[in-house]
């Protein structure tokens, strides 16, 4: 991949790339996947840091149910808490996590990890509207803003297996 002048990853005097703008991305890539992969785990096995086992999803429990019930007072709330526990709801739910964790943390399907992971952050984002600590900016805004980041600098390629020839040779994969 030849380095251009507007990459972030290039000092841009001298259109050289800098390593280490690529090893804070990879390792941007990589802690958003263990958030992803961790919240998938917590929530299948209840080991209770955000989920008792006693609501586990391996022990019935749904994994939108508490969070989405807890929206019914919000702007979109009506939408939301109408979705929780609905099991399409839950499975759709925790493949997200569970692909978009894995995704970025082996860095493959980076871009398609960063879509999905965009429009589950927005969206729950937008079911705890209006917010309370700010006029619109959270933590949902934040990740979604580096997940684009990941998926517009090729992040998948440092400390990942973005570089092996099945990805390099299908761009859906990258």
């Amino acid at each position: 991949m030849a380095a251009t002048i507007n990459s972030p990853v290039v000092n841009a005097t001298t259109a050289t790339p800098r390593p280490a703008a690529g090893y804070v991305w990879a390792l941007a890539r990589i802690s958003l996947g263990w958030i992803f992969l961790w919240a998938f785990l917590d929530k299948t096995f209840g080991w209770g840091f955000a989920t008792p086992a006693a609501k586990a999803w391996i022990n019935g429990g749904s994994p939108t149910t508490g969070f989405l019930k807890g929206t019914g007072e919000n702007a979109l709330g009506g939408l939301f808490s109408a979705l929780a526990g609905q099991a399409w709801v839950d499975w759709l739910f925790m493949a997200g996590l569970a692909g978009v964790g894995l995704a970025l943390i082996l860095g493959i399907g980076t871009r398609i990890a960063a879509g999905a992971g965009t429009a589950m952050l927005l969206l729950m984002w937008a079911a705890e509207l209006p917010l309370t600590t700010n006029p619109f900016m959270d933590d949902h805004i934040v990740y979604a803003i580096v997940l684009v980041g990941l998926a517009l600098t090729g992040a998948g390629t440092t400390l990942g297996l973005g570089n092996l020839p099945i990805v390099q040779r299908n761009g859906w994969l990258k």
